[in-house]
């Protein structure tokens, strides 16, 4: 997993945490919205690094 990737899950986390901790259910409801976002980066982030690794392999596998 990239740093970014695993920078993304770190701030969800913490998101969550926040989010545990409110007292507030505009604060829990904020919160949770940006641990999903937070998350959806992370998909992206995964992905992206995935398919930059697939095309690396298939550039090296061509140029043998």
């Amino acid at each position: 997993m990239s740093n970014t990737a695993t920078f993304c899950r770190e701030q969800a986390t913490l998101q969550r945490t926040a989010s545990a901790q409110a007292t507030l259910a505009n604060v829990r409801q904020q919160c949770d919205r940006a641990a999903a976002s937070w998350d959806a980066m992370a998909v992206r982030a995964e992905r992206t690094e995935k398919l930059r690794a697939d095309r690396e392999a298939k550039t090296l596998t061509i140029a043998e």
